[in-house]
């Protein structure tokens, strides 16, 4: 498994650094023109999840609201943000 892409992680950590009240996972795959699947496995990678024995830097969360699946950026995040 490889580590995801710094550029697309930056931007990712950019648009919840600009939305504190967290953004759709449908909309950001929209803003930052992305597949789902290509959303879903960054936020696994910058969230708390463990791949591959170590855990991910804890960075964004997913939350449910509703019917809504959405992205927030942690404080933590919020200190490594662009």
């Amino acid at each position: 498994m490889t580590s995801p892409s710094p550029s697309f992680a930056d931007a990712l950590l950019a648009e919840l650094a600009r939305e504190p009240d967290g953004v759709s996972l449908p909309r950001l795959c929209k803003r930052l023109d992305v597949r789902m699947s290509v959303l879903l496995r960054e936020l696994a990678w910058l969230g708390d999840d463990s791949i591959g024995g170590e855990s991910g830097p804890g960075w964004v969360r997913v939350e449910r609201r509703g019917e809504l699946d959405i992205a927030v950026l942690t404080d933590r995040g919020r200190n490594h943000a662009p």
